[in-house]
């Protein structure tokens, strides 16, 4: 048995299923990870002379080497195709042929001119799924706009919303946005899996915008504008209505999250603070009331936190039964034990840099769980003579040719 509680021998949940990956840095990439996590044969295609910018992405190296590349792109097997070549774009649609998804985050209508697009590819392959991750998809007037997840996070409403109400929109220090709609695009691969199996093997086309991604977040914004004319504005560290929950700085200096928004939750932090009088005074027993006087709240929370350090404000409201964390950066998620024990921090070898350590594999599945057997391949076109013989079936002379003219 594993870790997980599960047999060491079982069937992975996505085993059997070849995914070819197009694309670079993280929209694409990151859905593909996790489809590798969960047992399918994934093969990213690079270009010979221009592989994935995030082999060297990031501000940290390591021996000379970005520490993204080994995590994004660990289970996969990498090769490289001169897509701009016909000889290049004729071995790309023979791989696929062999493939049950191809995951892609070009450019709308790029994949069309190289002889890929899904007319042509389903009519060789019928059960073909063919995700698409755009800034603004394959439809609509903003289609042929160059997309980064920065750009979609300001028109998906994300940026508007991040930041202090005095001060201009910020953003969040990751590509969350190019995360978002990475999970859009497994969701819909592994949507389009099962259409598959119930209606007859057909494949079908998945269109992730990385922009409604964004804008899929945003809970309520529509509906409170389009019937009330209301538009949420920048709260800072609170979210309307949502009180008293905010950032308070412990005696150690250290910011807390402390989380009090709930009727018993309340009460049983303000009895825990010395304020019963507040504790059971009924206008606080709502959350309009709460948010009403949320400056007064924030007030008395962040005096009492002053005198507590953050390991004592931990212990005292996990007694009592109130929701409160500290901020933590890298080094404290490094080194609480918590994510050790769940396995979300692993650490994996790595032929050049050794052991490394990087997020387990999420969500935990307790009789399937994934796997992460390598770090990203450090060399391009790594498994071009495996995949290419392989899974294609070219010939040693094929592979000779092919190399010799620039394809691969």
């Amino acid at each position: 048995m594993n870790s997980n509680g599960s047999s060491s021998d079982y069937k992975m949940p996505l085993e059997g299923i070849r995914v070819v990956e197009f694309g670079s840095l993280l929209a694409g990439p990151f859905s593909t990870r996790f489809f590798a996590d969960f047992g399918a044969e994934v093969i990213k295609v690079e270009a010979p002379d221009a592989p994935d910018p995030m082999r060297d992405w990031g501000p940290a190296k390591y021996k000379g080497r970005a520490l993204v590349w080994p995590v994004q792109s660990r289970n996969k097997k990498v090769v490289t195709i001169n897509m701009r070549k016909p000889e290049g774009q004729e071995l790309a649609r023979r791989l696929i042929d062999k493939a049950d998804m191809v995951v892609e985050n070009f450019r709308p209508g790029t994949l069309e001119r190289w002889g890929c697009g899904y007319e042509e590819l389903s009519k060789r392959n019928p059960g073909l799924i063919l995700i698409h991750v755009s800034g603004y998809g394959q439809t609509g007037r903003y289609r042929n706009r160059a997309g980064f997840g920065s750009a979609s996070g300001a028109m998906g409403g994300l940026r508007f919303l991040t930041g202090y109400p005095d001060r201009p929109p910020t953003r969040v220090g990751l590509s969350l946005e190019d995360s978002l709609g990475s999970w859009q695009a497994v969701i819909g691969g592994l949507l389009a899996l099962r259409a598959r199996d119930l209606n007859g093997g057909k494949g079908q086309e998945v269109d992730v915008s990385i922009t409604e991604a964004v804008f899929a977040m945003t809970e309520g914004a529509i509906p409170e504008y389009a019937l009330t004319g209301y538009i949420r504005q920048r709260q800072g560290s609170t979210l309307p209505g949502v009180a008293p929950s905010n950032i308070y700085e412990a005696k150690d200096g250290i910011w807390m999250v402390i989380a009090a928004n709930a009727d018993n939750p309340f009460k049983r932090l303000f009895e825990l603070m010395g304020m019963p009088e507040v504790a059971n005074n009924p206008k606080y027993m709502s959350h309009e009331g709460r948010w009403e006087d949320r400056d007064q709240l924030d007030e008395w929370i962040g005096a009492w936190a002053k005198q507590h350090t953050s390991e004592e404000i931990t212990k005292l409201l996990e007694e009592a039964g109130v929701p409160s964390a500290p901020i933590y950066s890298a080094k404290e998620i490094y080194e609480d034990p918590y994510f050790w024990e769940r396995e979300s921090i692993i650490e994996v070898e790595d032929p050049d840099l050794g052991k490394i350590p990087m997020p387990g594999v999420m969500p935990k599945l307790r009789g399937t769980p994934g796997k992460v057997k390598w770090t990203g391949p450090g060399k391009p076109g790594m498994h071009n003579d495996e995949v290419f013989r392989n899974v294609v079936g070219l010939t040693d002379e094929e592979l000779a040719d092919y190399k010799a003219r620039g394809i691969i």
